[in-house]
């Protein structure tokens, strides 16, 4: 039921090894696909040489631009795989070979001999630019720039400013499953094993490129390794696994993309450039909030992440003003990475909070309390609930905040530098229309539910599964649930944190018609339909999550390097389905966010156009010594207008924030104050030298 802590119903089967994803689906006899992909940053191909590659015994086909199906659509400039020459940025899709195993495939592959006519290209990012642009609205729809007051008059006349330009790198998303496909083509029908975030998005996606009525495409998913926005729309790759099987009727063929391929063609979170200015008087209360982002897109397909949307609405102030510019550059196309917007977004806000009380003389947290806005700073709607104070006050309750030092660089233990730090987080709560669910009674007495939903780890299977039995007051083990095929009811994309919320709503409308249609004493074969419902309340509330993130850091006083021995988040996320799953998510986010924070690099050369670093030896994520205690509390929070369930969602909240946090402990440490990410070692050398 709602708010037992039942372990994950597909633990077994992923421990056992029984789970099967994407590439582990078994299908007769199947063939396999290796990319090809282009050296040069821009250009076009003048000749391709394949008679090497073909000539390798077990290779089936090389497909190439010469050769490859005509696209109904080629509107997605990311979808339009092999219909040109043209080469829009280093990585791109090129061809394929198709051989009998996947190292026949991959070694034919190199033997294709490609020229090249290069064009000059441009991937060097700067926030200086004279051709950056204003695009027409940010991820997904937001207002591009907002203004209300006099900033500038405002920041003239505050006693206290705070003026400062913060940064934050490209970061590539990496799954610990890589991006695969099986593709299979039978009388017209195509069929795709994909590891994606949604069957239904993934399968409307390709059958407007392929010219298909999507009714004959079918995608399944059963589970997931991971995706972090990543495979939440479809790429390249899942373009080429359907030419490659029709090249091969009737029989299977499996593509899976590398760790190096992931960082050209599954997208990235764009690097960022945030000058932010605060506006203050002497007691701390703001009297202007500007924020002005820079970052990248792609100038084959725009993305313009939502940077300063969270600026927009954390605290009060009378001035405010935001802007987004894009920089469009030869380079592969950016996309969601957890909690897109929120994530870098919070850094520079963040940082500038803790830079703001230091001028002050405030604690942070007090200073935070002290800017709580009594509606939504943005649109003027009473928030439907709103306990960032809650979790400010819990969080430094837990971890002994009081007892902190004032002043930066006064505590050093063995050699070590110590210091706290805190900030705040945020995500809007997403309910997603779209979503239908069917409860069907069955003869051994359990109920199905039927929804074409995936779970990307976040743990799917087991909440709808307490979802639906809470709804229809039955035993948990009296649900069986089919979620990630579209031959299910359709169910809207994992992302944004909006799959419970939408889901688990079309679960509970089915649920409710079932009752109200049959009782409690159901015929086999009974059955029942439900949809997430519309809800007018977001036009009279604004709707988030929020949450605050403490941590404590040692910076080596010798060497710079710096730990982090203890994080803890408080959230307020709305009703918690599963507080064992819910409190896994805090903790993967709040790690991911420490990866940001220490580690998280895509480094890219501008003479090529590539990113050097890509695989997991040289991008370093956080490890296992890298966390050592880590803690996910939440504050109960009853709010009856985001949606039938009350949640608010938690796959990403924890991410937002924990940057921010780490980086205010290493300045609370060794008072160096660092605005850009990572926060490597090089850059507290200054500090071991004194």
């Amino acid at each position: 039921m709602i708010g037992s802590p039942l372990p994950r119903l597909d633990g077994t089967a992923k421990v056992t090894g029984t789970a099967r994803y994407a590439f582990e689906h078994r299908v007769a006899d199947p063939a396999y696909a290796y990319p090809l992909q282009a050296t040069v940053a821009r250009g076009h191909i003048t000749a391709i040489n394949t008679s090497a590659a073909q000539a390798v015994d077990g290779v089936l086909a090389v497909i190439t631009h010469e050769n490859a199906p005509h696209l109904a659509s080629t509107e997605d400039a990311e979808l339009a795989v092999l219909q040109s020459t043209e080469i829009a940025f280093r990585g791109q899709v090129i061809g394929a070979v198709v051989a009998d195993t996947s190292e026949t495939a991959r070694h034919a592959a190199g033997l294709v001999e490609v020229s090249y006519d290069p064009s000059p290209h441009d991937a060097v990012f700067t926030p200086d630019r004279d051709d950056l642009y204003t695009p027409d609205t940010v991820n997904p729809s937001f207002p591009t720039d907002t203004s209300q007051g006099d900033v500038e008059s405002a920041l003239k006349q505050s006693p206290v400013v705070v003026d400062h330009v913060y940064t934050t790198p490209m970061t590539h998303n990496n799954p610990l499953e890589p991006h695969t496909t099986v593709a299979c083509w039978h009388d017209d029908q195509l069929t795709l094993y994909d590891s994606t975030q949604g069957v239904h998005s993934t399968r409307q996606s390709l059958a407007k490129a392929l010219g298909l009525a999507p009714e004959r495409i079918r995608v399944i998913a059963p589970h997931v390794g991971g995706g972090f926005g990543s495979k939440g729309q479809a790429h390249a790759h899942l373009v080429l696994a359907a030419m490659a099987a029709q090249a091969m009727p009737g029989r299977a063929v499996k593509l899976a993309l590398t760790r190096q391929q992931m960082f050209s063609l599954v997208g990235y979170r764009t690097p960022t450039v945030q000058h932010v200015r605060l506006g203050a008087g002497p007691d701390g209360r703001l009297t202007a909030i500007s924020m002005d982002v820079v970052e990248q897109t792609s100038r084959i397909k725009e993305f313009a992440e939502q940077t300063a949307i969270p600026a927009r609405h954390m605290y009060a102030a009378p001035n405010r003003r935001t802007t987004h510019r894009l920089a469009a550059l030869d380079v592969p196309v950016p996309s969601w990475m957890r909690a897109p917007g929120e994530c870098p977004g919070m850094f520079g806000p963040e940082v500038a909070m803790d830079e703001l009380a230091n001028a002050c003389g405030m604690d942070p947290v007090d200073l935070r309390v002290l800017n709580e806005p009594d509606v939504d700073p943005e649109s003027g709607k009473p928030f439907s609930s709103r306990n960032l104070v809650a979790c400010l006050r819990e969080g430094a309750a837990r971890f002994g905040w009081a007892d902190r030092e004032h002043a930066p660089r006064t505590r050093r233990e063995h050699g070590w530098w110590v210091g706290t730090g805190v900030a705040a987080s945020t995500y809007p709560v997403h309910v997603k229309p779209g979503s239908s669910a069917t409860v069907r009674f069955q003869p051994d007495g359990r109920y199905r539910i039927e929804i074409g939903a995936t779970d990307i780890g976040t743990g799917t299977w087991t909440a709808l599964t307490q979802i639906a039995a809470d709804a229809l007051s039955v035993r948990v083990d009296a649900i069986d649930l089919r979620i990630g095929d579209t031959d299910l009811p359709p169910a809207t994309v994992a992302g944004g944190s909006s799959g419970i919320n939408s889901w688990g709503s079309a679960v509970v409308d089915a649920a409710r018609a079932f009752r109200d249609k049959f009782g409690t004493g159901p015929n086999p074969g009974d059955e029942a339909q439900g949809t997430t419902p519309g809800n007018s309340a977001g036009e009279r509330f604004a709707m988030r999550a929020f949450g605050a993130q403490f941590a404590e850091v040692r910076v080596h006083a010798a060497t710079g390097e710096i730990r982090v021995p203890r994080l803890l988040g408080v959230f307020a996320v709305g009703r918690i389905i599963n507080p064992r799953t819910a409190r896994s998510q805090f903790l993967g986010g709040m790690t991911m966010g420490m990866s940001m924070a220490l580690h998280e690099q895509s480094v890219l050369d501008e003479r090529f156009g590539h990113v050097v670093n890509h695989d997991l030896a040289e991008y370093h994520i956080a490890a296992n010594a890298d966390v050592a205690g880590i803690e996910a509390h939440w504050v109960d929070e009853t709010d009856p207008h985001v949606n039938p369930l009350g949640t608010k969602g938690i796959g990403e909240i924890g991410i937002v924030g924990t940057a921010a946090a780490i980086a205010n402990a290493a300045h609370h440490a060794t008072g160096i104050r660092v605005r850009d990410l990572p926060l490597t070692a090089d850059k507290f050398l200054a500090d071991a030298r004194r």
